[in-house]
């Protein structure tokens, strides 16, 4: 993967440099980096029949090994989004890629249950590690303005379209040759970064070291995996679950419990300060609904092209491929858009065009005469989905001084990660729920849900969200 080419803007009214070879590689490092853990929330999914089989899963419990992970990435992310800002972004990014070669090849050579719940449980909380610290390393590198902007767009572009490839990749491996080389792969990777990071990537952490408040990280992630593990038990058994919404109550506790620590500790994980940030707050609500709503979206249409329609799990596949392609065209256009607008009007607009393109999906039959517009529909969604997500990334951190990119970068983060493990249950205990009324009818509900909670992000952005002046990105900034 070549990263194309960057501009860096030097001084006002100076013509942009362009990066020079160390900075683009340190660039495709990230952008690998990224991509690479994007593909690892799907690449199982197609797998999970044969891992149950192979390794002694019982069908009941195999949805264990897309909960560990989903619950480490998302209930671990924001802790060290916090932890890169004091121990370092370089070093931070490090240990996790090395985490997640040890733990992938754990995961590719499991014989048993227990150790591969083991490696998914590391390779969540490798990619809790590497996911902020890539993002803020990418955000201090390039100052605010076009060339961050660009940046941000192709890392977007590469993380919806690993998601995408994942699912792809999974089936590919699994028929091919094993379901373990959806775990090695990681292995290989993570030996390339950790051979050409070292060299390329510059250290950056915050100037002052603050002690971590560790009742703030314990709360906060007992609230974000109840969240998570409320939602995946709703959509494996209804509403009704008695663990999701004890699950959702203990959840509710743990954050009440976060919320009343981190306005007594002198040095909190999260400034409250940092959240009364009109762009970082809702910037970062945005950036929850475009990730639940376009992620999720693949589990009704699988659903709907395999059940309904009939297709392979392998033609079923390879019909998102054009929601990659989708996805990847979005997030290139997206920097360009902000350029001639801002990162507000590009959460907007593209919440409402993909609103436009999934609620009309709501009205799928049972002929596959539906399938060229389903492709055409989902094709645009996605290349509206990314300009709105690169658009909340920008927004979520814009105004925000160096030193606490790594914070701001974790909730941007922990957005992404929460988004992606909720959607897809949350659509599954729709269907479960219509399920007297039949598949299809269960699809269609789910689907509409989808574009019209998009509709309503786009309203609610439209009146809430604000942007820091320009002015604010050059002068002191407020402790956060």
């Amino acid at each position: 993967m070549s990263a194309p080419a960057l501009s860096v803007a030097t001084e006002p009214g100076a013509p942009p440099a362009r990066l020079e070879g160390r900075e683009r590689l340190a660039l495709v490092v990230l952008l690998t980096a990224s991509f690479t853990l994007a593909v690892d929330f799907s690449i199982l999914n197609v797998a999970l029949p044969h891992i149950g089989r192979d390794v002694g899963i019982g069908t009941d419990h195999l949805q264990w090994i897309a909960t560990l992970y989903a619950l480490c990435a998302a209930g671990f992310t924001l802790f060290f989004g916090r932890v890169s800002d004091l121990v370092g972004r370089k070093r931070l990014f490090l240990i996790g890629m090395a985490v997640l070669g040890v733990s992938s090849l754990c995961g590719g050579l499991a014989v048993d249950p227990i150790m591969l719940f083991a490696a998914r449980v590391a390779q969540g909380t490798a990619t809790a590690m590497v996911t902020p610290a890539a993002l803020s390393l990418l955000t201090t590198n390039f100052p605010e303005g076009p060339a961050r902007d660009r940046a941000l767009g192709l890392n977007g572009a590469l993380m919806a379209a690993g998601f995408t490839t994942g699912a792809l990749l999974g089936g590919v491996l699994t028929d091919v040759v094993s379901w373990r080389w959806a775990f090695f792969v990681n292995v290989v990777v993570a030996v390339l970064v950790l051979a050409v990071a070292p060299a390329v990537l510059s250290e950056n952490r915050a100037d002052h070291r603050p002690r971590l408040d560790l009742p703030g990280a314990l709360t906060v992630t007992l609230g974000l995996a109840g969240i998570v593990y409320g939602a995946t038990a709703a959509g494996q058994h209804g509403w009704g679950s008695t663990a999701a919404w004890a699950s959702f109550a203990v959840a509710a506790v743990a954050l009440v419990a976060f919320w009343s620590v981190e306005r007594k500790v002198s040095e909190p994980l999260v400034s409250l300060t940092m959240l009364r940030r009109r762009n970082v707050a809702w910037g970062n609500l945005a950036g929850l609904v475009a990730f639940a709503t376009e992620t999720s979206l693949v589990f009704p249409l699988t659903l709907y092209l395999q059940d309904v329609l009939g297709l392979s799990p392998m033609m079923a596949g390879l019909s998102f491929g054009v929601l990659g392609v989708g996805t990847v065209l979005g997030g290139l256009l997206a920097a360009r858009f902000i350029a001639r607008t801002d990162a507000r009007k590009a959460i907007i607009t593209g919440f409402t065009v993909q609103a436009a393109s999934t609620i009309p999906l709501a009205l799928l039959g049972d002929g596959r005469s539906w399938i060229v517009p389903m492709l055409a529909l989902t094709f645009f969604g996605g290349v509206a989905n990314l300009v709105a997500i690169v658009g909340y990334v920008v927004a979520s951190t814009s105004g925000v001084p160096n030193r606490q990119q790594g914070l701001a970068t974790g909730l941007v983060t922990m957005s992404q990660q929460v988004g992606i493990a909720l959607g897809t249950p949350i659509l599954s205990a729709i269907i479960i729920s219509q399920a007297s009324s039949g598949l299809l009818p269960g699809i269609r509900a789910a689907i509409l849900a989808d574009g019209l909670l998009c509709l309503a992000a786009a309203v609610l952005i439209a009146v809430v969200l604000r942007l820091p002046s320009p002015a604010a990105g050059s002068g002191p900034k407020p402790d956060a």
